[in-house]
């Protein structure tokens, strides 16, 4: 699973949380997308089509705050830590209903939570892993945890928490957990959730059906109820050219994931607001850092001269005009997103610098000729266009950049076995916290340092020492000292952020995705 609900960008949020007073009601969205989804259930979901759509259709505890950096009410009007970091009470809005008007209580969080932790169900279950024991009184939700944990409020605001309602599940047909989950989204209809819209229609790889939720508890810029639009119909189109089509043509009001190549000539249409969304995506490619190659050759890029002298040799800013048409930035910090929390501004990592990168290969004596392999997917233009580039751009090192072409299961396979020198990657946050995606890229035990082999003791000691920290400041200077140690060893060649971009109708307003990709329809209109 790859990457996603951390900060949302405040002017992002800032669409969500302050509509024009003057809201159309009414109407439905037609919303053309690259995939479809295969299973929308808060703790199953694993793939990013899934993952997006599940706040459309449940709703969690806490919510992220409009800057990103904390978080707030959402089902719970009101939370707090207690002084030791072992428990945290909430407390419930008055009210709450399902989609189909059944009370939403404190035994349907004990439920959700539960399922949410338990990791024979869950792929997320350690998101959750310090939670000791939840309970309920009333309104009153109180979560006991083992060990101090600075994550868990933004976990309570991740999509995996969100709440389900206890006894649809438990009338559903079905041996098990999971079979009672598949048998109700097959079922649809209004009943689990509690977002601001129901699933009222399925067609596998073809289409998706979202009705308004009529007791959705999250009130509009008019007093009633959100959402504005009374659904959303999703249609499934993996050709970037023919959601494109369909757009420019008004058979349907929004596409996702427009190619860069494609950004400004929609950009030059009148009847469409081409949008890049800030993101938490970032491009990258992991380094080999062992002694040696997994065929027991020595490995240059184990010095970390040649793997700044690389990352020097880098135009990133050229990287962004040939894969991305100018529509991205050079990473800032070396382990997240900007739009990430605790991330540092370290500036452009590596500014393009030929002469450092020539003198830092000339110190750690690489033989002309020296021959990297570079594996890319197969059949990706971008990954193409990436290798071509740093063919060029190496030369003068006297690097002979080789290709290596495979597909995803492959490269996968690589990255866990060591048996690559460099290849692509990428990564979105999956929660609205770094931790998640520092543990990836440089903790050793969680992935080995994201399969380069790379490991710092002091690190490792940093990042561990944050998973019980809850003095924010402490914790803030942990994160700085692991962004600048990663930044000097460079296990990674650093190189962009990518927004995510959607067009949309100018019939459309208040449709916003936010920088985890999660797509966020219950404040936008369709005026016809």
């Amino acid at each position: 699973m790859r990457g996603k609900l951390l900060a949302a960008a405040i002017a992002a949020a800032t669409a969500i949380t302050t509509p024009a007073m003057a809201q159309d009601r009414g109407g439905v969205l037609n919303f053309a997308r690259y995939d479809g989804s295969k299973l929308i259930d808060p703790i199953y979901a694993d793939r990013n089509p899934d993952i997006w759509m599940v706040g459309s259709l449940f709703d969690t505890l806490l919510r992220s705050s409009p800057d990103g950096n904390s978080v707030v009410a959402g089902l719970a009007e009101s939370h707090e830590m207690s002084d030791d970091g072992l428990s945290v009470t909430l407390t419930l809005q008055e009210g709450l209903q399902f989609s189909d008007g059944a009370p939403l209580t404190g035994d349907d969080v004990i439920f959700s939570l539960n399922r949410a932790r338990n990791p024979d169900l869950s792929p997320w279950a350690g998101l959750l892993g310090s939670i000791d024991d939840v309970s309920a009184s009333d309104l009153t939700v109180t979560i006991s945890l083992k060990a101090p944990d600075p994550t868990i409020l933004s976990m309570l605001a991740t999509f995996n928490t969100a709440i389900v309602s206890k006894s649809v599940f438990e009338a559903a047909d079905g041996a098990n957990d999971q079979e009672k989950s598949a048998a109700i989204f097959a079922a649809g209809g209004a009943g689990v959730g509690s977002g601001p819209f129901y699933l009222s229609g399925f067609e596998q790889g073809s289409s998706m059906s979202f009705s308004a939720n009529p007791n959705y508890w999250k009130m509009g810029a008019d007093g009633k109820a959100l959402p504005y639009v009374d659904g959303v119909e999703f249609q499934i189109i993996p050709d970037d050219a023919t959601r494109i089509l369909k757009l420019q043509a008004g058979e349907v009001d929004a596409a996702e994931f427009i190619p860069f190549s494609r950004v400004a000539e929609l950009e030059a249409d009148p009847s469409i607001n081409m949008n890049l969304y800030p993101s938490t995506r970032i491009i990258y490619s992991p380094i080999n850092t062992r002694e040696a190659r997994a065929d027991g050759t020595p490995n240059p890029l184990a010095d970390v001269r040649v793997r700044q002298a690389i990352n020097y040799a880098t135009n990133k800013d050229a990287l962004i005009g040939l894969v991305l048409q100018g529509a991205g930035k050079p990473m800032t910090s070396p382990l997240m997103a900007a739009a990430t929390q605790l991330s540092s501004d370290l500036g452009p990592l590596y500014g393009y610098d030929l002469e450092k990168a020539k003198s830092l290969i000339a110190d750690a004596g690489v033989a002309p000729g020296t021959k990297i392999t570079f594996t890319t997917l197969a059949g990706s233009a971008d990954d193409s266009t990436i290798f071509a580039a740093l063919q060029q751009m190496w030369a003068p090192l006297g690097i002979a950049l080789e290709v290596e072409q495979v597909d995803g299961a492959t490269r996968g396979a690589k990255n866990r076995s060591g048996e690559f020198d460099i290849h692509t990657y990428g990564w979105v946050n999956d929660v609205n916290d770094p931790s998640q995606v520092v543990g990836w890229l440089g903790h050793t035990p969680t992935a080995k340092a994201v399969g380069t082999g790379w490991e710092n003791p002091e690190f490792n000691s940093l990042f561990e020492a944050s998973a019980t920290e809850i003095n924010a400041e402490t914790r803030a200077d942990q994160y700085a000292q692991m962004q600048k140690l990663y930044a000097d060893s460079a296990p990674l060649l650093f190189m962009y952020e990518t927004p995510f971009a959607v067009a949309v109708s100018n019939a459309v307003e208040g449709y916003v995705q936010t920088p985890l990709g999660n797509n966020i329809f219950e404040e936008a209109t369709v005026s016809r």
